[in-house]
């Protein structure tokens, strides 16, 4: 038998702002492991940026170790692992309808709408991306052209049900898209700015990915004209992390 690493076992059981975000995060990037003739049961997350983990870690009480490896799908790139050994969290994550193999079939889970926009920023931070179209005027200026935010899932139903809760809360015309190995939920230009405010206007210091959020602060920055009272709070609030 391993050695036991304490956490908090109970994370699951309760809905919070960080349990929302957490549970998201492994939706995207995480995965269960049931090993039988060990009787064992773990949760791994897997992510490129260490800070995220490290804040993961941070948020669950765990002195589990965080391992640094070299991907074998990312050419070479270096990844880092944050797994979880505890048969109390394994099941309470099953409960809210994760299972080992996911990533092909699984369902959007139910989630409060108190608590959807931290699922979602959770969920961003695994398995989303934001581009940033610019483009250089005669005079040499850096004019921003446009943004998309995109959520990557193998699960198409994952997405249409996400996409259809996004709906509900105000922000419209998010499309589906099939490509090679997954499906793209994508948002354009207006719907991506209110998909941040939806993301981003409860959320605490320490509670996402920063250099996803950057992104975001630099389209803003060229295109001011997009700022208003909501925007510029949330940036205000995080401005000091961001330097």
């Amino acid at each position: 038998m391993g050695i036991k690493h304490k956490v908090n076992e109970k994370f699951f059981k309760k809905w919070s702002p960080n349990m929302a975000y957490i549970l998201g995060y492994i939706y995207a990037d995480g995965s269960l492991t049931n090993c039988d003739y060990i009787r064992a049961r773990y949760i791994q997350i897997v992510s490129t940026d260490e800070d995220s983990l490290e804040r993961i870690k941070a948020m669950m009480s765990s002195e589990h170790n965080i391992t640094k490896h070299k991907s074998l799908y990312l050419k070479g790139k270096t990844i880092y692992k944050f797994k979880i050994g505890n048969h109390e969290i394994y099941n309470d994550l099953i409960k809210h309808g994760l299972y080992p193999n996911k990533s092909l079939t699984v369902k959007f889970p139910k989630v409060p709408i108190k608590y959807f926009s931290h699922f979602i920023r959770g969920y961003f931070d695994g398995d989303g991306c934001i581009y940033l179209e610019k483009r250089k005027s005669h005079t040499g200026k850096i004019i921003m052209k446009r943004i998309r935010t995109i959520f990557t899932s193998g699960s198409k139903i994952f997405l249409e049900k996400m996409n259809d809760v996004i709906t509900h809360l105000g922000v419209d015309n998010g499309k589906i898209y099939n490509s090679k190995r997954s499906f793209q939920l994508v948002f354009n230009n207006k719907d991506s700015i209110n998909l941040f405010k939806l993301m981003y206007k409860n959320a605490g210091h320490n509670t996402f990915f920063m250099r996803k959020f950057k992104k975001f602060s630099d389209y803003f920055e060229l295109r001011p004209i997009k700022v208003d009272a909501i925007i510029r709070n949330i940036l205000n609030f995080n401005k000091k992390a961001m330097w």
